[in-house]
């Protein structure tokens, strides 16, 4: 491709979708004549990598290939395949007096700076996901206090409550509906699976019932349960008139227990 980076053009990815590259064409195309050379970069780079604490195995993965030397023949060599971030460290530790060395310390440096930006924002994603699902949490422990306030106690009347907003949310269907569209078991918590402009919709039907049924002094199993569908409905409507995506069409997240967990760990997101 014209004006495609060396470095761009021998990437390659794997059955995930994750990129890498071989180390041997990436020392071809750093000028590096004997790959042994070459290979001196490659361990240099892993030291460094284990003095901050990385993982080389995250990184660097070593393998043996065969090569053709001639006539059909052929013999075993040692390679490795590089993420981004053992390239940059390779190229970092590799002959500063090659041209294309220098190259790459450039083209990796960017590189790497873009995805560290990318990964941030993902992080920054799934902590306002997990934000707003504790805030899911807080505000349905206030909607089933103003329900019960209107004469629902019951937990199958408080079922049937629920399932009112929902249905006015997601267009007449109920919880176990909404799992099935969405592909989910019938065990899996619908609310640990919606992503943050769905738990946004349900956070505002949940708060907004909570004021309607107070302001209005709203009493009966019925009369709340229609609120509850009433506001539903709203917001459901406000989401197609901006987006034009219904909530049963965004797409299933992760279980959010799961990215607690890693966000506790200080782990990179997962990319699956």
């Amino acid at each position: 491709m014209t004006g495609e980076s060396p470095f761009e053009h021998i990437k390659r990815r794997d059955t995930e979708g994750q990129e890498f590259w071989h180390s041997r064409e990436l020392a071809e195309i750093l000028g590096y004549s004997d790959y042994r050379n070459f290979v001196q970069a490659i361990e240099r780079a892993k030291t460094s990598l284990k003095a901050s604490g990385g993982a080389t195995e995250d990184h660097f993965v070593d393998f043996t290939e065969k090569v053709e030397i001639g006539s059909g023949a052929q013999r075993e060599v040692e390679s490795t395949f590089l993420s981004r971030y053992a390239c940059y460290l390779v190229v970092q530790n590799a002959d500063p007096k090659k041209l294309m060395v220098a190259l790459g310390q450039n083209y990796f440096a960017i590189q790497t700076r873009r995805q560290e930006i990318a990964d941030q924002a993902l992080i920054d994603g799934q902590k306002q996901r997990v934000m707003l699902r504790n805030e899911m949490k807080e505000h349905n422990k206030k909607l089933a206090a103003a329900a019960k306030d209107a004469g629902i106690s019951d937990p199958k009347d408080y079922a049937i409550f629920q399932s009112h907003g929902y249905k006015g949310l997601y267009g007449g269907l109920g919880v176990d509906q909404i799992k099935a569209y969405k592909g989910l078991g019938k065990s899996q918590d619908l609310l640990n699976h919606m992503g943050s402009t769905e738990l946004a919709a349900n956070l505002f039907r949940a708060t907004q019932t909570e004021e309607k049924i107070r302001k209005e002094r709203i009493r009966g199993k019925a009369n709340a349960n229609a609120a509850h569908h009433q506001v539903g409905q709203k917001v459901r409507k406000t989401m197609m008139e901006i987006s034009g995506i219904a909530p049963e069409d965004l797409a299933v997240e992760e279980d959010i227990r799961k990215v607690e967990k890693r966000l506790t760990k200080d782990l990179p997101p997962s990319t699956n």
